[in-house]
């Protein structure tokens, strides 16, 4: 049952990332404006408060609920930083590959969550395609180039990192930064729903996120940005645009976070492999028709080295499934 929620779930979710790259690329050019709407929706969370019987948590409950939203919308910003920085096909799998490999540490150091030989097969497996579609195009280089690189990327541990590798190092930064953050939330929502009911608890969780983001207006520059941005992107399309894929982004984080409580919150991490597939369809065929949208690099290179990416995450959801 969690395994085929969690893949509706990503499947949802690679259709929700693609929007949210054009959004951030085309229409809303803030991270931290576009994890402020993004988490201003909550509230309309409450509404699912009608369909269960009404649960009050106690204090010490309603703190972890309120600490796992608040939580969620610090990672929305380094996520939505990481997603502007670069390629959707690229930080997607890097986040997506950091995340079971956090959430499977956390959840073992806290949870006591452990995974049978076949499936650590399956999760190494799924995590190693995922690093495969990260990468734009595996090279060899000689020694002497390599180290170079890696220095232009990491820069020298006693200087500063040059300027042209601060791209690629603020990339790295939002996207392991994410990774954490995503895996924290992960396993702290799946502790809260082992001794809360998965709605209230939920639910309470989004409200979390609603008061971050009404603290965001009490820091000025963010304040500015957030409503600079919205007299300069507020039409009636680019709003029912955007109040669609938060309709779908709400469904599928719903659908994952119902995975979670079923199952170890590991697997359904590792999962996200199966979401590279769906958003690599998604781009060859967005790509195809609209080249200039996205900006993706799909060159013949690219593209073979991201279909074997493709092929070992598909073996790695049928290690899981069988």
């Amino acid at each position: 049952m969690y395994l085929l929620l969690a893949v509706s779930a990503y499947f949802i979710n690679a259709g929700v990332y693609v929007a949210d790259k054009f959004l951030l690329s085309k229409k809303i050019h803030s991270s931290i404006a576009y994890a402020f709407y993004v988490g201003v929706w909550s509230i309309f969370n409450v509404v699912l408060l009608f369909l269960v019987p009404w649960w009050l948590p106690n204090p010490r409950e309603i703190t972890l609920d309120l600490l796992a939203g608040f939580l969620f919308l610090v990672t929305l910003v380094f996520w939505y930083k990481a997603l502007h920085q670069s390629e959707a096909s690229r930080v997607v799998p890097i986040v997506g590959a950091l995340v079971p490999i956090f959430s499977f540490i956390l959840s073992f150091v806290f949870l006591g969550e452990t995974l049978s030989q076949r499936q650590l097969l399956a999760f190494i497996i799924l995590i190693c395609g995922g690093v495969l579609i990260s990468i734009k195009q595996t090279k060899v280089y000689s020694y002497q180039k390599a180290i170079t690189r890696i220095r232009e990327v990491v820069g020298d541990i006693f200087g500063e990192v040059p300027a042209g590798a601060q791209p690629t190092s603020r990339l790295l930064i939002n996207s392991v930064a994410a990774a954490v953050f995503f895996a924290a939330y992960y396993v702290l929502m799946k502790f809260i729903y082992m001794y809360q009911p998965f709605v209230g608890s939920f639910v309470w969780s989004r409200l979390g996120s609603f008061v971050g983001v009404l603290l965001m207006l009490f820091v000025p520059d963010w304040r500015r940005v957030i409503f600079e941005q919205q007299r300069g992107a507020k039409t009636p399309k680019n709003l029912l645009f955007f109040l669609t894929v938060r309709l779908l982004a709400a469904a599928a984080f719903i659908m994952l976070n119902w995975a979670i409580s079923l199952g170890n919150v590991a697997i359904v991490n590792a999962l996200q492999g199966v979401q590279y597939l769906f958003l690599f369809l998604i781009i060859l065929i967005v790509s195809a028709k609209f080249p200039k949208m996205l900006n993706e690099q799909l060159g013949g290179g690219v593209l073979l080295q991201k279909l074997i990416g493709t092929v070992m995450i598909c073996l790695g959801l049928y290690l899981f499934i069988i």
